[in-house]
């Protein structure tokens, strides 16, 4: 069969194929543009001929517009405005100084190594001047990254894209049009374009949020469609009024959008990530494939040098000048000079400009072309092996996510915090209560006040250090809801969620969200807040053994005190465990071992009966040592 004959056939399989490289690659821990490069090879018309792209037409440049939309949405839909701010200076530079420094050095390194004319060897240095959010984004994910590098670079790799489109456009146009009334025609266009983007993606920006917001137009469950539709509508309707201020348009409106708070916030940005990994496979592979392999063996050693020249040379130049006078380490420095790969706008950008040149009859296309992908695999390649061991050798990367944070300051909550923290446990409390506030802070615990299931609010409780987060109120629902958003948006490895009763329904439902029960089984919250503020709570450690040693009594010094409910009444929670030097929440359905530690607060009017229902589960008095016993209350 004939695949040129099947243009549906040939994004069919880019698609599939995208989506299996970067599976894969995500699997193997491997940039999935490696993948995504070699796929298109094999797949295209110089080897196996499954893929044509060819057969698109210019229906392959549609294609490339729509993909590129809604990356560059995505992208800006992800910075957040306050972290931007902070690092305005170098961000603003590096898009400006840092881009002029790019092009001039990729201009020269092609004159000199390939012997390339001025003309086409300062549009290559405009097509590489962007790094890629669909690269940078990703591989800052997984690294732990501290914020302020992480920060910089995210935002330049989304910033800088439209830059380059909007420069590499300009100069195509100058080339092919060199006269000067032409220039000042191009310049005054150019201007505009950027103008009217800015305005069009403000307004869209402020419309989509509101029309999310408000349920303006939008019906539940048709909020994600829909502004995908807006964001096509937008990119499509602006270059079609001023070419090509789309890019721009769709980058603000992502900005704007990430920062306003909407009712879809976290299952937009979810459905975009997910658009993006299907767009960003499907347009690698038709592009890698569009490239002959042949023209990318004819450049050489000289395109060797120019890619090298380009990492080595040009990138730490760049980050050099742009950040001289700023309050970054040279750590911070070297790192963001080692890492600066190119991604998919370069590959789209660079093949509508190959197509151009070619209709136009100049030459120079199929080297240009070329050039960025092999610029792209160089640079994806190295930044993918480099940046872990970078980062970790400079000291880059974010402390051990050992933290605790407790959403609620009240009922358990307290005397479970004393505990962890007597332990050696970092612990931090959420609560939108101020007296509930007041009363944390003055026992010596940090407190953040805030909604918890407020972006902002687990931002600043620095969720990226967080291992273990727990929903402690007297509602068992918003404590289920804050305790998945902190897994499931920040990675937070446990989570556990304390519950009032045990119905059929309730464990299996927490146990299926990944989720563990707290404390030793279900308590009434509110009894003992009542109980801590009263102070009839101790905290006391008890030991697990599997039998009482010979001779030894369980029982206490004091005087049994009588209580007619002891029988009915809740007497102890076992709070924490400690196996070895690891200390942890207790959690429903542990399996406690020989030795083990466990911090119990006990109903001390009911200490003997407490006492002597906790031998019946193994649990014996254990003598007071500094160094592991937390401080009664």
């Amino acid at each position: 069969m004939d695949a040129s004959s099947h243009p549906e056939l040939t994004v069919a399989l880019a698609l599939a194929a995208g989506i299996v490289a970067q599976s894969v690659s995500r699997l193997l821990r491997l940039p999935g543009i490696v993948l995504l490069l070699a796929c298109g090879a094999v797949l295209g018309p110089e080897v196996l001929g499954w893929i044509q792209p060819q057969a698109l037409g210019d229906g392959l440049f549609g294609i490339v517009d729509f993909g590129v939309a809604i990356i560059l949405f995505e992208g800006g839909l992800n910075l957040e405005w306050s972290r931007l701010k902070r690092q305005e200076a170098a961000i603003r530079r590096l898009i400006t100084w840092g881009s002029l420094v790019t092009l001039v050095g990729a201009a020269a390194l092609t004159i000199v190594l390939l012997g390339w004319q001025w003309d086409l060897a300062i549009l290559f240095g405009a097509l590489v001047i962007v790094t890629g959010p669909t690269v940078i984004q990703p591989l800052l994910r997984t690294m732990r990254l501290r914020p302020r590098v992480k920060t910089i670079l995210e935002a330049e790799g989304v910033l800088i894209d439209p830059v380059g489109a909007l420069l590499a456009g300009f100069l195509l146009h100058v080339i092919t049009a060199p006269q000067i009334t032409t220039l000042a025609s191009q310049t005054t266009g150019a201007a505009i374009s950027v103008g009217f983007g800015l305005a069009a993606g403000l307004a869209a920006g402020f419309l989509l949020a509101g029309a999310l917001r408000y349920r303006l137009l939008v019906a539940h469950t048709y909020e994600n469609v829909f502004t995908l539709a807006s964001v096509v509508l937008l990119f499509e309707g602006c270059n079609a009024l001023a070419e090509p201020s789309g890019l721009v348009a769709v980058t603000v409106a992502g900005v704007v959008m990430g920062n306003l708070e909407t009712r879809v916030g976290r299952d937009l940005r979810e459905f975009k990530d997910q658009l993006t990994v299907l767009l960003v496979g499907m347009l690698f592979v038709l592009l890698a494939a569009d490239v002959a392999l042949d023209d990318v063996r004819a450049l050489g050693a000289g395109g060797l040098g120019v890619v090298a020249g380009l990492i080595l040379i040009v990138r730490p130049l760049g980050v050099w000048v742009s950040t001289r006078g700023l309050k970054l380490t040279t750590s911070e420095r070297l790192f963001m000079g080692a890492v600066a790969p190119r991604g998919i706008v370069a590959a789209a950008i660079a093949s509508i400009t190959a197509a151009t040149l070619e209709a136009q009859g100049l030459a120079g296309s199929a080297p240009l072309q070329a050039l960025v992908f092999s610029t792209i695999a160089g640079t994806v390649v190295l930044s993918g092996i480099l940046a872990y061991p970078l980062a970790w050798g400079l000291g880059l990367q974010l402390p051990e996510r050992n933290r605790v944070v407790i959403f609620g300051a009240r009922g358990l909550a307290l005397p479970l915090a004393d505990a962890l923290r007597d332990g050696g446990v970092t612990v931090l409390f959420i609560e939108s209560d101020p007296k509930r506030s007041h009363v944390a802070e003055q026992a010596g615990h940090t407190v953040i006040f805030g909604d918890p299931l407020d972006e902002r609010t687990l931002q600043r409780a620095r969720m990226d250090l967080v291992g273990t987060v727990i929903g402690l109120t007297f509602n068992e629902h918003v404590d289920s809801l804050f305790v998945r958003e902190a897994r499931e948006a920040y990675g937070v490895s446990r989570g556990y969620v304390a519950v009032e009763s045990f119905d059929p329904h309730t464990q299996p439902l927490i146990q299926r969200s990944g989720l563990h029960v707290l404390f030793d089984g279900p308590h009434d919250q509110a009894q003992w807040d009542v109980r801590w503020r009263h102070g009839d709570v101790d905290i006391e450690s008890f030991e697990y053994r599997l039998r009482v040693e010979p001779g030894e009594v369980v029982t206490t010094t004091e005087p049994p005190v009588e209580d007619p409910e002891a029988t009915t009444q809740e007497l102890y929670v076992v709070l924490t465990s400690l196996r070895g030097k690891h200390l942890e929440p207790f959690r429903a359905g542990a399996n406690p071992r020989q030795g083990d530690v466990a911090f119990v607060a006990l109903y001390q009017p009911s200490r003997t009966a407490a006492i002597e229902q906790l031998a019946q589960a193994g649990w014996y008095p254990r003598k007071r040592n500094a160094e592991d016993v937390p401080s009664d209350h």
